[in-house]
């Protein structure tokens, strides 16, 4: 029996979200069709039915996990609470939902630029909000800053992930988020 609409659109929406969580986590090419199907509660013969390709869920899963990050996250009054959130512990733990740039950066600029799912928009959301930032904060708004400060906090998370020493971890989350609070 074929599901409904309502019942594929839901299907799909699984697809993405588990594509999304599991690439973050492992990485897009560490994931093969049938993990992500199989993550979903799907078979992997009905992937086929929602996508052409596996670099086609790839760019809708990108694309959504980036949404969903500027939709969920709280307005910011200062760049220091948006490092603190950004930079926490809690957020290095979890690549699997956090930062989809900081967990996926240099793969999605090797993918297609039909498959870099909107990591462009992406970008330049984050930047006019670090630049909000500064023009409540009563700063003058300065894009170069705000393009330094984000990759600032892109950085650090990806160097706080990358080291295997715990101690060097913690550091340097705690001094970027100590230089970007102003408190140098």
């Amino acid at each position: 029996m074929r599901p409904t609409k309502e019942q594929a659109n839901q299907n799909r929406q699984r697809i993405i979200d588990t594509a999304g969580r599991l690439f973050r986590e492992k990485g897009i090419h560490a994931v093969g069709v049938d993990e992500v199907m199989k993550g979903a509660g799907l078979t992997h013969g009905g992937f086929y039915g929602h996508f052409k390709s596996k670099g086609d869920l790839a760019a809708e899963a990108v694309s959504h996990a980036l949404l969903e990050s500027l939709r969920s996250e709280p307005a910011y009054a200062t760049l220091g609470a948006l490092a603190k959130n950004y930079l926490s512990r809690a957020h290095r733990d979890a690549a699997d939902s956090g930062c989809t740039v900081a967990a996926l950066g240099p793969e999605i600029a090797r993918l297609p630029k039909g498959q870099r799912g909107g990591i462009t928009d992406y970008v330049r959301a984050r930047i006019e909000q670090v630049e909000q930032i500064q023009a409540q904060q009563g700063e003058t708004v300065d894009r170069g800053k705000a393009i330094a400060d984000l990759s600032s906090l892109v950085g650090a998370l990806v160097m706080a992930r990358a080291v295997d020493d715990p101690a060097l971890s913690d550091e340097i989350l705690t001094e970027t988020i100590r230089v970007l609070d102003g408190r140098r």
